[in-house]
This record gives structure tokens, sequence and C-alpha cells, in this order.
């Protein structure tokens, strides 16, 4: 079988940390042919350690080369889209990193797009065995109706990835960094990790309708937010709760799911199990509750062996698609807009593929 040939746009941490070390594992049906990137010496560290055969610091040349099957778009966010756009005017299949953008013009653009082309297209986040489970479990009924969910992803902020990013690079500190520029960035924590906990949620609930939103710049050298609370309105009528932040140096990744019936709680630790929560009795308010690990049920793997099996297949990814994207986009704007108006947000568009 011949192996899909990639490009990737964006030689920084990402790459670095996922993109390249994913691809790496699937070897066997890819290769990475051309990285591009704006730092000669980056994209010498990163094609000697992951044998690269070339770089260069023309992105138009990935998009150019006539060889390369497949981009991934590994860019700062404010430049996801445009070079999206170029790799799927160029024939490729697209492997987009999150945020989409901060846009909704660019998002509507790229859904545009994505709809028009036969190219796979594939937007962060990806969803691991977990996601994937809970959602089985409540397409099955297994909660009864879902009442409400909570989800929180939160970090200790960019300064602490961005050291990480240093020393993989061999280069000295820095006092830049365009996160915390809301003229390069434009967007802060709720677009950085937020993005992960809203788009867990519509994976699970479907679309939202509304949200309210507070946000807060509570510690770091920055105008934009670094702490964020939501309630969303889903459009089934259940409510969710997402928190994020830029201030939370223990990290946290927390997901609970509540039905009428019984309720899911995903692990706090690595290595533990998610647990189903069932009272053993529903008309005693003290019965007994009934807690079993959650059964795994599919496994879709690394966000780029999802990536690779939905090109095999022809296929457009079931969750990690351009239209939930958009939607997740356009919650977070919304969030926003409701913190500064102390006011509800409409939503206007749906994850729903056409």
């Amino acid at each position: 079988m011949k192996k899909i040939r990639v490009g990737i746009i964006g030689a920084g941490g990402i790459a670095a940390k996922m993109h390249l070390p994913e691809l790496a594992a699937e070897r066997d049906r890819c290769e990475v042919v051309l990285l591009s990137g704006r730092r000669e010496s980056r994209l010498q560290v990163l094609s000697e350690k992951f044998g690269v055969p070339g770089y260069t610091t023309d992105y138009g040349a990935v998009i150019g080369d006539p060889d390369i099957d497949a981009v991934c778009i590994a860019t700062p966010h404010p430049k996801h889209v445009e070079w999206g756009l170029e790799a799927l005017r160029g024939g490729k299949h697209v492997f987009m990193q999150k945020p989409l953008c901060g846009d909704m013009a660019e998002a509507d653009a790229f859904v545009e797009a994505a709809a028009s082309t036969d190219r796979t297209v594939l937007c962060l986040p990806h969803f691991d065995s977990l996601v994937w489970s809970i959602r089985r479990l409540i397409n099955n009924d297994g909660l009864g109706k879902v009442s409400s969910a909570r989800a929180r992803t939160s970090h200790g902020g960019p300064e602490v990835y961005y050291r990480e990013v240093l020393s993989i690079f061999g280069e000295e500190a820095s006092d830049e960094l365009w996160f915390f520029d809301s003229k390069q960035a434009g967007v802060g924590a709720l677009f950085d990790m937020g993005v992960y906990a809203v788009a867990q949620v519509v994976a699970l609930l479907g679309s939202a309708s509304q949200v309210t939103a507070f946000t807060s710049t509570c510690e770091k050298p920055t105008d934009l937010e670094d702490t964020a609370s939501l309630i969303l309105r889903m459009a089934n009528g259940a409510l969710a709760t997402v928190e994020t932040g830029w201030c939370d140096p223990a990290r946290t990744w927390s997901l609970s799911v509540n039905g009428t019936r019984a309720k899911v709680e995903a692990p706090q630790k690595k290595g533990e199990d998610a647990r189903v929560l069932t009272p053993t009795a529903l008309n005693r308010d003290n019965a007994p509750i009934d807690s079993k690990p959650l059964e795994l049920t599919d496994d879709p793997g690394s966000a780029h062996q999802h990536f690779l099996d939905c090109i095999s297949k022809g296929i457009t990814p079931p969750l990690s698609h351009a239209w939930a994207a958009r939607h997740v986009t356009e919650i977070l704007l919304a969030a926003l807009e409701s913190a500064n108006s102390k006011r509800a947000v409409n939503i206007r568009t749906t994850s729903d593929r056409p």
C-alpha cells in the first residue's frame, strides 16, 4: 500500500511534542517528507530528530508540492485558517490544530471549503476512548435522560509550555511570549484551554443554543482572560458547566455527565477507571450507589492515527470535523461577548454535519 506523504506547516512546540511523534508511530503507512517553519535552527533540530528529508522556511512550498497528500497545520492559531484554506485549495487532506480560529467569518469560510472538497479534514480536539465510550453509553440510554455535564481543562499557563519548548530546541529563555500579546493572539485561555472542555461537552451532548459566561484576568501579564467559567444551554435541554484557565499549575482535566438514572465520572488521575454510578433504588434518597468501571468500547487511537484511518476510508471524521470546530468557535466567541455584555448570548450554528 502506498504511504501517505505528509507535509507540516509550522515547526514549533506542537509539531515537536505532538505531530511528529504521532506521525513517526505510523511510519508503516505515512511519511513526513517536508517540514516548514520560520526558524531554520528549529527546522534542523526536528528534521534530524525525526528523520524528515526536507525542510523549508516557505510555507507555500508544502502546499505547492504535488507529491504531498496531506498537510498538518501547526502554526500559531491566528494563521490556522489561512493555511488550512490554502491546503484545501491545493487538494490536500488537512489536519487542523486547535483552536480553529478566533473569528466567525474565518470559521464560516473554512466550513464552506471543507464542504466543497472530497479531502479528509480533521479539526482538533481529538477524542479518546473515554469520550467515545461515554458517548456510546449516552446514546444507548445508559444514563437515562442527560440533565447536565461538567468539564474542566486548565493548566499553569503558556509560559510553562513555552519553557518545555525552549528545552526541546536548546534555546535560551526569552521574555517574548505571543500568547499574552492580545494584538498577536487575539484570544486567551478560553480558546487555548477551554476549547477542549467545550468540545468534549459538544461531542457528548450535541449542539449548544445559548451561553452565559464570566471571564477574569487573575494573574497573568496580559489583558486577555486567564480564567473563564461558562454555563451552556444545550439544544436538547441539558445544561453544561465549563471551566478553564491558565492559573492552575496542578492541572485539571475533569469530566462528568449526569443522567436521570445514572452518572459517569471521568478519572482524576492517569491509570484510574472512569466510573458509572447508579443508585440501587430510584425511590430512595439514601439508596446505596453501585459504582462500576466504565467499559471502554471504542478506541480511535491517536489523533493522527484517526486522521489516517479516515483518509484510507475516504470519510470525514465523525466528531472532529469542521462543522463541530466552527460551532465550538462560536461558543467561545459568544462566551467572550457574554462576559463583556453581562448577558446570555444565543448560538446560531450547530455541530451537525450536512
